[in-house]
């Protein structure tokens, strides 16, 4: 049986692979008993009977309950010794906080500690627990980031949607109105020339003046109803048309708010991003201005015009430089 005190024991004459095989199963025992020990603590809080555990705790192995608890755990989910030996039981406890089937890529990946590329080995239980936490946060942007876009492109699709069926009712509204104005004109020009010849409405069969205005006054009146229930169309037309239109305008407006707010949230993420939109619109509206002076220059003094024209174009050739 390996004996760790005596492999500790320096030995006179000893080469140095005997060293070295001492020394990686020293390692390995290390890893081993960690697992060891925590599996036999859970096979001894099966076996004993109610109340006794931590007794058994205190009185016999003198572990606290939080400790035993701790190698419990790392027997749960650790089965490389080797690896459990090279982490320490503080720092594979640590680990723990991810999920099985990141936590072996996690080992294996370099990380930024400080502005100093370490892996998890090279770590302290502090470093460890800050990247972890970090990972952590990163991958909640992430997926609030995912959730967000894609509630924001299901929305958008969504006005697009809105604004296919809007553009077709404000077809139709427009048709209507158009067809409803045209049915009012010819009516009033119907009414006019019903107005204008009185004795053609009068049927074969009425003889005297009274009856002829009667019916007269009977053919204006049912005219004048087509021609209000014309209008009233033509109104109800036109307040569709006018709706539709507003809610057009309200859903563009929808979607050039989401599209500066997506572009804020990318710039957000992104400093030089930022910075660059911030001195484009600056720089645009210097230009402008110094535009509007060339103009205003021109019109009093065309050589010192000139000298400004040519610095704009000088500048936009340098602007060009930069770009290309």
């Amino acid at each position: 049986m390996f004996d760790l005190t005596s492999a500790l024991t320096p030995k006179e004459g000893r080469d140095i692979e005997a060293i070295t095989n001492d020394i990686l199963e020293a390692k390995r025992r290390g890893g081993e008993a960690i697992l060891t020990i925590g599996r036999c603590l859970t096979e001894a809080k099966q076996s004993l009977p109610h109340g006794e555990w931590l007794p058994w705790l205190n009185e016999r192995v003198e572990f606290s309950e939080s400790t035993a608890q701790r190698f419990m755990k790392l027997a749960r989910e650790w089965s490389n010794p080797s690896a459990l030996t090279d982490l320490g039981a503080a720092k594979a406890l640590t680990l723990l906080a991810l999920p099985a089937e990141e936590r072996e890529v996690f080992m294996t990946e370099h990380h930024n500690v400080g502005g100093e590329e370490k892996t998890v080995i090279d770590m302290t239980s502090r470093e460890l627990e800050k990247a972890i936490r970090e990972r952590k946060e990163a991958q909640e942007a992430a997926a609030r980031a995912e959730a967000e876009a894609k509630t924001a492109e299901e929305a958008r699709a969504k006005m697009e949607e809105d604004m296919k069926l809007l553009n077709a009712r404000l077809s139709g509204a427009q048709e209507d109105r158009e067809q409803a104005a045209q049915a009012a004109a010819r009516l009033e020009a119907e009414l006019e020339e019903l107005k204008a010849r009185p004795v053609e409405v009068a049927v074969e069969t009425v003889v005297d003046q009274e009856a002829i205005e009667k019916a007269r006054a009977e053919a204006v009146a049912e005219m004048r109803d087509k021609l209000n229930k014309a209008r009233e169309a033509k109104e109800a037309a036109e307040a569709r048309r006018k709706n539709a239109e507003e809610a057009l305008e309200q859903i563009r407006l929808q979607l050039e708010e989401q599209a500066r707010a997506e572009k804020k949230a990318a710039l957000g993420e992104d400093k030089d991003l930022a910075q660059f939109e911030l001195l484009f619109d600056q720089t645009k509206e210097t230009v402008n201005r110094m535009h509007g002076i060339l103009l205003k220059v021109q019109s009093r003094d065309e050589d010192a015009a000139g000298r400004l024209s040519k610095a704009l174009t000088a500048l936009a050739e340098a602007v060009r430089r930069c770009a290309g």
